[in-house]
């Protein structure tokens, strides 16, 4: 992928002709713990290659120990946890309690799916509890192309745990049960989501299930694991990538999740994003772990870049808290 754009069009080079600063770490405000690629689903699009075949990745017990150690150590306002499906880590449950008793804000990032095995029947319970936003993963407001990308008798399986989870009051304006729902395009498309389209989701969700959200954000597919592999089958590498580098937006630099996020693999290593460290793109370089990381250590540090960070520049900009774009 390095390759696939001429020299002068890379991230680097777009930077430079822009005139624009490389940008670089500001004050750590979100903790995003990667707790393993182990999940109960196989999606197409998935940039972390998880899977029902991934239970040799997760999380150790002494990382998570360690994971628990610095957020008391590093105070982040959020802590992010995320996966494959995060709530099959044994651990999960404790590394939410341990985030809520430093009172951080804290973010399961769901695949809804999850929430209907019989072992965690009373999952969903906990996070409300717990007042864990949920952010959840569905494609599309429909059920051909959510099941095209997921697998068949997903979206079914979604709007039953979207139900479950209103009923216990997410998706009802409480900002302590929030549910965000994240969408992303099918195949090679940019995300480019609007006001209307929020209002088209609540409104085709409400008439076809009931059911109700309080936020829509969108991800632009990353040419990363998965996803990259589909698009080398089909010889679409290079025009995606252009595709991303014409869409450029230097508006949507200053909201780039790398700035103020912290991502921990499972082993403990550090990376700027969840892209960078399915990529093993560490830290500016560094072998410095969860364990032993400050926060003079985080501030104004080079962010390490790549052709792939044109998929979080590109239209609107693209993050795990949706669009980064200014204007």
């Amino acid at each position: 992928m390095a390759s696939a754009l001429p020299g002068d069009q890379n991230f680097e080079a777009t930077l430079q002709q822009g005139g624009l600063p490389r940008p670089q770490r500001s004050a750590l405000r979100v903790l995003q713990l990667n707790l393993g690629k182990l999940c109960n689903m196989r999606c197409s699009h998935c940039h972390v290659d998880a899977g029902p075949h991934q239970g040799h990745t997760q999380m150790a017990d002494a990382v998570v120990e360690q994971c628990i150690a610095a957020m008391e150590r590093l105070k982040p306002a959020v802590v992010d946890l995320t996966g494959g499906a995060p709530e099959l880590h044994p651990r999960f449950r404790d590394l939410v309690r341990a985030a809520r008793q430093q009172s951080c804000h804290v973010i399961d990032r769901c695949n809804l799916t999850v929430l209907l095995l019989p072992a965690l029947r009373d999952l969903a319970a906990f996070l409300a509890q717990e007042q864990v936003e949920i952010v959840a993963s569905l494609p599309q407001p429909e059920a051909e192309s959510t099941d095209a990308q997921r697998g068949d008798g997903t979206w079914e399986a979604s709007i039953q745990a979207l139900q479950q989870l209103n009923a216990l009051g997410y998706g009802q304006g409480d900002p302590k049960r929030r549910l965000t729902l994240m969408s992303n395009p099918d195949g090679t498309h940019l995300q480019q989501l609007t006001p209307c389209d929020t209002a088209a989701w609540k409104r085709r969700l409400r008439e076809q299930a009931g059911v109700k959200f309080d936020a829509l954000i969108g991800l632009n597919n990353m040419p990363i694991a998965r996803f990259l592999e589909q698009l080398q089958r089909d010889g679409h590498v290079n025009c995606y990538l252009k595709l991303l580098h014409g869409a450029f937006n230097p508006q949507a630099l200053t909201g780039l999740m790398c700035r103020d996020t912290l991502s921990v693999a499972a082993n403990g290593r550090l990376y700027d994003c969840d892209f960078n460290q399915m990529l093993e793109l560490p830290l500016g370089g560094s072998t410095t772990t969860i364990e032993t990381i400050s926060l003079e250590q985080l501030d104004n540090r080079d962010i390490h870049w790549g052709n792939h960070c044109f998929g979080c520049t590109a239209g609107q900009g693209s993050s795990c808290s949706g669009a980064t774009s200014t204007g």
